[in-house]
């Protein structure tokens, strides 16, 4: 064990490389919350409306939740390099094959579902890698790496809008297609998992406290693991249903223009980026329960603010929005930092991905929602009372839910 080395150093230092690598993997498939660069120039291409043009977005989510619990289940049988190759190569022929379409059917298909099955193989494997090689700071670990998924729209929505303006759209999905495959192979051949025993010198003394014990993949019959699930699809609910509305709230309720309305979502982006780490950390120091209940109390103060926000109230749109996304953005630390923490960290990729399900409902509905609360009411004010309930409902399912099972704590007491 001694002889370990990680890009030719110690296992200390040489894991912490695997973040960046990760994170840069994540920065490549987050490319997908740029999808509102390319809507306005598909919509003139396609003559298509902007319903039309959200599907190949909304169809991608979908198919990226499904795809993630199915993969969990290869990552050890074939190992993180081969996972994460077949994710990029899937990802990239997904862009590539966009480039050649000349209807939103075609670029459903191309995008939505062959890039979406890329991205939901391939999201998976660096959080595992990075948990894997960081039992001690897992919450922190975690959230650093898939911070590259919440600020990926920072970086690549002004390249893919520059190339658009450049190369036109269907060019910018073939370059985009073609850089992100040579990435993502180049990274994915550095990637490995810790040999089975090895632990942090640091942790070396310490029992397998930090550790639950494994109880046999019995994760689905725990209330912690619905628990779970539902504050999960809660949170992203929330969350995505908040993206999906940025701009539209504010030209209609604060009286934004676009322009300006365009500008704050980079802002928001960048809370989403934050909120990973943050409540990454949290669920370490705290527990993930109570890092849950403290996101779902900055929702409900998002909530009121918009609730009773009108023109001119910029400063309550900024600040409820900035909530909003940050929460977002911390539930894609808490999560999986959970996953780890109440459950087996072995079983960590299949559990995941199983958990991760919600994250399909919440994205689902989260994006219908609000649209239909706009056409029925006539305007999206109502929609923030219905988070507050949910932020309401989503305390409560936290403070009694989201804690590690008698029969897991009883083991580990035997142990």
């Amino acid at each position: 064990m001694e002889t370990t080395k990680v890009f030719g150093m110690a296992p200390e230092q040489g894991r912490w490389l695997y973040i960046p690598l990760g994170l840069i993997v994540l920065l490549c498939l987050g490319t997908v919350y740029s999808w509102s660069i390319f809507r306005k120039p598909l919509e003139t291409a396609f003559s298509i409306g902007a319903t039309e043009s959200l599907l190949p977005f909304t169809v991608l989510l979908v198919v990226f939740a499904i795809l993630m619990p199915v993969t969990g289940f290869f990552i050890d049988k074939y190992g993180c390099r081969t996972v994460t190759a077949v994710g990029g190569i899937i990802t990239g022929l997904g862009y590539i094959f966009s480039s050649f379409a000349t209807n939103i059917s075609t670029l459903v298909f191309t995008y939505g579902i062959i890039a979406g099955a890329g991205v939901g193989i391939a999201y998976g494997v660096p959080l595992a890698v990075t948990a894997r090689w960081f039992p001690d700071k897992k919450g922190l670990a975690v959230g650093l790496t898939v911070i590259g998924f919440g600020l990926s729209p920072l970086v690549t929505a002004p390249i893919a809008k520059l190339l658009i303006e450049t190369y036109k759209v269907a060019q910018t999905f073939l370059i985009l297609g073609i850089a992100f495959t040579i990435i993502i192979l180049l990274i994915s051949a550095t990637l490995t998992f810790p040999p089975k025993d090895w632990k942090p010198a640091a942790s070396q003394s310490s029992r397998s406290s930090i550790m639950p014990i494994n109880y046999d993949g019995q994760m689905l019959q725990t209330s912690s693991f619905y628990g779970l699930w539902i504050c999960y699809t809660i949170g992203t609910f929330v969350g995505l249903s908040a993206i999906g509305i940025s701009s539209p709230v504010a030209q209609e309720i604060i009286k934004l223009d676009a322009g300006t309305a365009a500008a704050t979502v980079s802002l928001f982006a960048v809370f989403n980026g934050l909120g990973r780490p943050l409540f990454g950390w949290l669920a370490d120091k705290y527990k993930p329960r109570n890092a849950a209940i403290i996101n779902y109390v900055l929702i409900l103060i998002a909530s009121i603010l918009m609730s009773s926000a009108g023109e001119g109230n910029v400063a309550s749109y900024l600040v409820a929005f900035c909530l909003f996304w940050l929460s977002l953005g911390g539930w894609l630390a808490i999560a999986p930092t959970a996953t780890l923490t109440l459950f087996d960290p072995n079983n960590y990729a299949k559990n995941y991905g199983i958990v991760f399900t919600a994250y399909g409902v919440g994205a689902l509905f989260g994006t219908i929602v609000a649209g239909r609360i706009r056409d029925i009411f006539g305007s999206y004010t109502l929609a923030f009372s219905v988070t507050a309930i949910l932020a309401i409902v989503g305390i409560i399912c936290a403070w009694f839910l989201l804690k590690r099972s008698e029969k897991v704590t009883s083991e580990m007491d035997l142990s």
